[in-house]
């Protein structure tokens, strides 16, 4: 009898795979021609230009006071010129200290603008999804998935572009993650 059930369900498993509908899309086809990742872009390059004036102020500032310390530095008595080179050595290192802030600073500002995008995009997906029936849908710029079947699994992206009242003929903005360093 347990050998009949057994039997039963390994003809009954492979039906159901064939009853499985499968989805993906694209992510990277979507996110740039959002609104919010627009914005998102706009605030995070203003942001990335005042840290890069800001570090060339201290930079200048720098730049100004060796300089100076450059040329008064035969007539200076060696405690004044220790001090001097003291007073160099920390303003680099709050140079640099700034420099590293900065970085950590735009990195979680966009990570913080682009949470609710993701957010967005994720509850769009899973909507179409739903009203798809879609036992999987696949990002396929956010996976490592080798092959998609073409004909086993439906691309939904316009879908998730509609679902999201994004034209289909939108131009993407460009895509553009803060920068590895600001100026230095």
């Amino acid at each position: 009898m347990l050998k009949k059930i057994a039997f039963l369900l390994l003809l009954i498993a492979p039906m159901s795979v064939f009853a499985q509908k499968f989805a993906h899309f694209k992510s990277m086809d979507i996110i740039p021609v959002m609104p919010e990742y627009a914005k998102a872009q706009t605030d995070i390059q203003t942001m990335q230009k005042q840290y890069e004036d800001e570090i060339k102020r201290a930079s200048d500032e720098f730049n100004k006071k060796y300089a100076e310390y450059q040329q008064e530095q035969k007539n200076l008595p060696q405690n004044i010129q220790e001090r001097r080179q003291k007073e160099l050595q920390e303003l680099s290192e709050k140079g640099m200290q700034f420099q590293q802030d900065a970085q950590q600073q735009l990195q979680k500002a966009y990570a913080d603008m682009m949470e609710p995008i993701y957010k967005k995009l994720e509850d769009a997906v899973q909507a179409v999804g739903k009203a798809g029936a879609y036992t999987y849908v696949f990002d396929l710029n956010r996976t490592d998935i080798p092959y998609i079947d073409e004909a086993q699994s439906k691309d939904i992206t316009n879908d998730i572009k509609t679902k999201l009242g994004i034209s289909l003929t939108a131009v993407p903005a460009t895509p553009a993650a803060p920068a590895a360093t600001p100026a230095q």
